[in-house]
């Protein structure tokens, strides 16, 4: 199995690893100390019914073994009320300004019915801007990056990327069905199939006064993705949380059921999620880490959230062989991993 290294970054970039400083690291059994399931309704109505720690614990949707932490969905049981259920995960911290990089063995994208992402937001949106660092709705297999922010922002080419090709510029969440500025990328391997068949990827994410995107350590090349918006970016983008979601169907996966590849499977979206559970067995977030670096000039609040219960790790230990998620989680822990810079 392989794993690439893959950099997004939102303008130009000033700063080198050395400028920066561990500020959290929400890695292994210290995950879900650092972290909140949000429980309410899905924002972009989807098929969802995102449950609290308790009820993921108890039905193996959380999961933490031999330092990978998986997050993932209801793969047993034929759905109903507000849909399947699933684990949205949001850090308590918020953060202005940081350097944000994801070892990730797996993701649950490439599945007909799902929409998964990992991105930042502020607590009002879209004033205080969103950041979809991996984003992909059914069979997709390159991944979306997209800016949304209130009015005033646009994106054009600055020439400091390659990988990726803007297909929107508008970042206004008020226009265009809330499409963003987008950067999608070129290769099959930074989203869904082929992404799990080489083993993951680590994304790095940077984001400044002048950029959101990628360091410039020596090798590292250029970024899959750089945004520099119109706008100013700290007026723009404020008091961010990290998330990590699983939804289905929803204002885009459910809005272009009929003209995927996925079309033929089912009359509709929710009709697909509901009734064929063990299409979803594979639908996880396999996590090996997740560090938050921050410049020493830079400041963190931290919000008052929901907090999780932490984990209790013989608990889950004594549960290893309960679900089809936990017996992937084996294998992937076994697989080598190298680089490669796109």
């Amino acid at each position: 199995m392989h794993s690439f290294t893959l950099h997004i970054c939102l303008g130009l970039v000033h700063h080198s690893l050395a400028s920066y400083y561990l500020r959290d690291d929400y890695s292994g059994d210290n995950f879900f100390d650092k972290m909140f399931l949000f429980t309410g309704n899905d924002p972009t109505n989807g098929y969802v019914n995102y449950v609290d720690y308790n009820t993921a614990i108890s039905e193996d949707l959380i999961i933490t073994a031999g330092g990978v932490v998986y997050n993932g969905v209801d793969n047993q049981r034929t759905a109903s009320g507000r849909g399947r259920d699933s684990v949205r995960v949001t850090s308590n911290a918020a953060y202005n300004h940081s350097l944000v990089v994801l070892d990730l063995n797996r993701m649950p994208g490439g599945i007909c019915g799902t929409w998964p992402a990992f991105w930042m937001v502020g607590p009002n949106w879209p004033n205080e801007g969103e950041t979809d660092i991996i984003e992909g709705v059914h069979e997709q297999s390159q991944n979306d990056m997209t800016l949304h922010t209130s009015s005033g922002c646009t994106i054009s080419n600055n020439g400091q990327f390659s990988g990726g090709y803007i297909t929107t510029s508008n970042c206004n969440a008020a226009v265009q069905g809330n499409a963003g500025c987008q950067i999608a990328a070129s290769s099959s391997a930074t989203y869904g199939t082929q992404f799990n068949t080489n083993g993951g990827v680590v994304y790095a994410t940077e984001w400044t006064s002048n950029h959101i995107g990628a360091p410039d350590p020596a090798g590292w090349g250029l970024p899959l993705a750089s945004f520099t918006p119109s706008c100013d970016l700290d007026s723009y983008f404020q008091n961010r949380q990290i998330v990590f979601d699983i939804t289905f169907c929803g204002d885009w996966a459910g809005n272009v059921w009929g003209s995927s590849s996925c079309a033929y499977l089912a009359p509709t979206c929710v009709d697909y999620v509901q009734n064929y559970p063990s299409a979803f067995a594979n639908a996880f977030w396999a996590i090996s880490s997740l560090k938050v670096y921050q410049n020493t000039s830079v400041y963190q609040r931290t919000v008052a959230t929901e907090t999780a219960t932490p984990s209790n790790s013989s608990s889950v230990a004594a549960k290893l062989n309960r679900s089809t998620m936990r017996r992937r989680a084996a294998d992937l822990h076994t697989h080598q991993k190298w680089g490669l810079h796109l």
